[in-house]
């Protein structure tokens, strides 16, 4: 069933939001990794292919990311909506998804300094409730928590609409017989693999991970050679 445009937009900032939310707060189900994302993005637009091609690629990115404590990071989630909405719209994919990656990565790129200002906020929040935390207030720990859920959700809210907003602004200026825009999809999707070896090869370190990585790499190359 095709959505109308109001309920397609209404569907798009939803599910970018929800993703957005999913990376910190809840439900923490893995919705805000690039290829979840693309692939409801794709349902919502009827577009599923268009959008795995994107999500797959952005997830390349993402590989090399180890979102754990206080270290920064970029938020891809509500960054993929927007990349799959201008692939979606742009046409042949050998020209917009290196746009539509490039899209991706710098809004995720933003969307990891909203998540450092919703620290410091809820860090501010914590100092000022101080007291109430430390004569255990139950009253205290649940306000703080809403408060923390909510900021989030505005802050995805909000990186959605922007996300939304800078792919159909680039739409209105694409150009799709551009042959150069070939050169910038081989980029980026050599970037990406390049970006989740070195990932790949950081997480396993030294010794027997290392070998295992190896061999691993090796027999599915020759696997895709031999079909």
């Amino acid at each position: 069933m095709t959505l109308g445009p109001a309920a397609t937009i209404t569907a798009l900032l939803g599910w970018g939001t929800l993703v957005g939310v999913d990376l910190v707060s809840v439900p923490q189900a893995l919705l805000s990794r690039p290829l979840f994302a693309a692939l409801g993005t794709g349902m919502i637009l009827g577009d599923v292919p268009t959008a795995l091609r994107v999500g797959l690629v952005l997830e390349l990115f993402a590989l090399d990311v180890l979102p754990v404590g206080a270290s920064r990071y970029p938020d891809y989630g509500a960054a993929t909506v927007g990349a799959v909405v201008f692939a979606d719209g742009a046409g042949a994919w050998p020209q917009s998804l290196g746009v539509a990656t490039l899209l991706g990565l710098v809004i995720a790129t933003i969307g990891g300094w909203t998540l450092q200002w919703h620290r410091a906020a809820s860090g501010r929040a914590l100092r000022n409730q101080a007291a109430g935390l430390a004569a255990g207030e139950a009253a205290t720990v649940a306000r703080l928590q809403w408060r923390g859920i909510s900021g989030d959700i505005v802050r995805s809210l909000f990186l959605t609409f922007l996300t939304l907003l800078a792919a159909g602004l680039l739409l209105a200026r694409f150009q799709e017989d551009n042959p150069r825009l070939v050169v910038v999809t081989a980029v980026a999707v050599g970037a990406g693999l390049s970006a989740a070896l070195g990932g790949a090869i950081r997480s396993a370190g030294r010794g027997a991970r290392l070998w295992a990585l190896t061999l691993g790499t090796a027999v599915g190359l020759l696997v895709l050679v031999l079909q």
